[in-house]
């Protein structure tokens, strides 16, 4: 049946119209919010919104976004929050950082997309940066949109490279949620109700644990299985800032050039200076034969995933066959120009110091509240501005996500539990603004601490 489609017009048209405004006036805002939960219900995904009510429940116009700038962001309504959440890894470099933003806007009054068919220059130029800032001799890169799309491709290229099917990753590990790397992920909540995952061996191990690694790989020496690779995040992100002892990635490395087997390493979140080093791995002086990474590569404005190898890995990306692995929108010269002047502000402010010395503020702190409140807290982990909350159970981690929120500062939960929440500002969130959280944390865990 035919739909009327005046209505989809008329409706498109007043939001290109809101789209255009800077602000909003107080009447339209709560508009907007009612308009968004409806739609969100309605043609969206109702779940989102039920998983975001320690969010919702600092009031019924509290949870719909606008504008933001730097570490602050601001709602509908105009009131403002600290972000502590980062999107996840991805805000970096902040709110509409303006280098960034300069630089996709004069590539977008250029040419938005190219032909596919003729060099686009960009794309020349941010595979050469990452050949410049990656690990070792990493040289060649492929761009996509999203994390997991990059993890899509390390494991196609392990194995096209060795001719093996078979991998080892951790438990708890978080490596994206299409097919092939939901059969890396390590956590259940993902992977059963999907069924039958990736058709080769895919052996989960815990992670840190480089003698469980090593066993595997004897194992699977032994019985005949071909392992193509390990995959493990330098430090787990979605685990909540989980690192590993210091001789885990040094024995990765040493095993696995040993076994004649690749190591990739998931930079997704940890790349591009999260973790106090420009790369995760760089903690341990480790390089990987396969590198991923993705969120804050677009400077926090546009999507650009990335998976990078060696000149003699890449071959099998070139020849018999240049088109084995492509994308019609992945790499785009709005997706470049936006990962080329993150990188140019990533490497001129030196972000990864910035996340050391913040990570050096905040985190002695946190243990001192640990201290303080033992009925409440199982613990902290991480390194640099990748860091986790770690509860006795989820309720406690729920109402300091809610509490936190009511007090002007937003965080969130693991996706599988609130048991666990991150601390994940952006790299350029200031000393005084990370001292405000911690002031409103202290009082959000005094009042919950009445109700214990």
């Amino acid at each position: 049946m035919q739909k009327n489609l005046s209505e989809a017009l008329a409706y498109s048209q007043r939001w290109l119209e809101i789209i255009k405004k800077s602000e909003v006036p107080e009447d339209e805002g709560k508009w907007i919010c009612e308009e968004s939960k409806y739609n969100f219900a309605e043609h969206f995904n109702r779940g989102w919104l039920d998983y975001r009510k320690s969010v919702t429940e600092a009031g019924d116009w509290a949870a719909t976004e606008w504008t933001g700038s730097g570490a602050i962001f601001r709602d509908v309504l105009g009131r403002e929050y600290i972000d502590c959440l980062g999107g996840y890894g991805m805000m970096d470099l902040g709110w509409g950082h303006p280098d960034v933003v300069a630089a996709v806007r004069s590539q977008l009054g250029r040419t938005p997309m190219p032909s596919q068919e003729l060099i686009d220059p960009l794309r020349g130029v941010l595979a050469r940066l990452m050949a410049e800032i990656t690990p070792g001799d990493i040289k060649y890169s492929f761009f996509a949109a999203s994390g997991t799309e990059c993890i899509e491709g390390a494991i196609k290229l392990a194995k096209m490279y060795t001719r093996k099917s078979g991998f080892i990753v951790a438990v708890k590990a978080f490596h994206g949620k299409t097919m092939g790397s939901l059969s890396m992920l390590g956590k259940s909540d993902y992977r059963q109700p999907v069924g039958m995952m990736y058709g080769g061996p895919v052996y989960h191990v815990p992670f840190g644990d480089a003698d469980a690694v090593e066993r595997q790989l004897e194992i699977c020496q032994k019985v005949g299985i071909d392992i193509a690779a390990c995959l493990f995040e330098p430090i787990q992100g979605e685990a909540g800032g989980i690192v590993p002892p210091d001789d885990f990635w040094p024995r990765l490395r040493e095993m696995t050039r040993h076994y004649g087997v690749l190591l990739i390493a998931d930079e997704v979140q940890t790349g591009l200076g999260r973790t106090g080093k420009l790369w995760g791995v760089d903690h341990w002086d480790v390089v990987p034969d396969i590198l991923s990474v993705a969120k804050s590569l677009g400077g926090g404005v546009m999507p650009v995933s990335a998976f990078c190898s060696t000149e003699e890995i890449w071959q099998c990306m070139m020849f018999p066959n240049p088109f084995i692995h492509t994308t019609t929108t992945g790499g785009g010269a709005l997706a470049c120009s936006a990962a080329i002047a993150a990188i140019n502000v990533t490497l001129r402010d030196r972000l990864w110091e910035q996340a050391a010395a913040k990570g050096e503020f905040m985190i002695p702190k946190l243990k001192e509240l640990v201290a303080q409140y033992p009925q409440m807290f199982y613990g902290i982990t991480g390194k640099g501005l990748l860091i986790g909350m770690h509860f006795h159970n989820p309720e406690v981690g729920y109402k300091v996500a809610a509490g936190l929120f009511k007090r002007g500062v937003l965080v969130a939960g693991t996706l599988t539990s609130a048991q666990t929440i991150r601390i994940e500002p952006p790299l350029v969130i200031t000393i005084e603004q990370l001292s405000a959280v911690l002031d409103r944390l202290s009082d959000t865990l005094a009042e919950i601490s009445k109700t214990l």
